[in-house]
């Protein structure tokens, strides 16, 4: 695929997930931002288009065999990636990381004002994702799985007309506030860089964060970029047969 002006930043990294990085160290939104081109996107971000266009054509004659993976599972067995990778990363972090958040602020609090901050930001995104996910779980998760198996069933009985949608742009919005969170975070550390009077639990959990913005980054965009935009495809093409 060659990436042209006019290419979307989510179709880019739809086809090889390697260009996400550029886009991270640009500061350029791929997950929730990802439906504007990558004109508007440089545009935006002060960057001159020129520059990164050679770039990330480049990268993308780099193989990468996951995104080609995931851009072909049905709609049904990529529902079950996101929750059996995704969800479960999120469920198994988050007490690690509101117990060290806590520890953080009863040693360290006294020095660096920002950790309470910090931790009552996660604490916050940690109720959010959890409500989030047991909504995909039980009501946009098996919608999507049943319009794939019996299309004409899943519109007529799953839902009243119009509430797919509604679902959706709600979900969405979800996505677009823990990704203002994190990055609110992602700048009261520092960009996750860990004081020089920080312990070895101050690394790990600024290190752990790191990661579990990166891995939501990942979740948000198979969502928004792949599994969503395709269950409304398919929907659209039921409602015209």
């Amino acid at each position: 695929m060659e990436i042209k002006s006019n290419t979307s930043i989510g179709e880019i990294v739809r086809q090889n997930f390697k260009t996400a990085k550029i886009f991270e160290d640009l500061n350029i939104d791929f997950c929730c931002g990802g439906d504007i081109s990558l004109t508007e996107a440089c545009k935006k971000s002060n960057i001159d288009i020129n520059k990164i266009l050679p770039v990330l054509n480049l990268m993308m004659d780099v193989n990468d065999p996951d995104s080609k993976y995931l851009d072909g599972l049905s709609l049904e067995r990529l529902c079950d990636y996101i929750v059996d990778r995704h969800h479960t990363y999120v469920n198994e972090n988050i007490p690690f990381l509101l117990q060290n958040l806590k520890k953080l602020c009863d040693v360290h609090g006294e020095n660096h004002h920002e950790l309470f901050e910090i931790k009552e930001h996660f604490e916050t995104a940690a109720g959010n994702l959890s409500m989030h996910m047991k909504k995909e779980e039980q009501t946009l998760f098996p919608y999507i799985r049943n319009l794939e198996k019996n299309k004409s069933e899943a519109v007529e009985n799953t839902f009243e007309s119009g509430k797919f949608h509604d679902l959706l742009n709600e979900i969405d919005n979800e996505h677009l506030a823990e990704g203002e969170r994190f990055l609110k975070i992602s700048k009261l550390t520092q960009n996750y860089s860990c004081p020089p009077d920080g312990c070895n639990t101050y690394q790990l959990t600024f290190k752990s964060l790191k990661e579990f913005e990166q891995d939501l980054h990942r979740h948000i965009h198979l969502e928004n970029n792949i599994l969503f935009k395709k269950a409304i495809e398919l929907e659209n093409n039921t409602k015209q047969e």
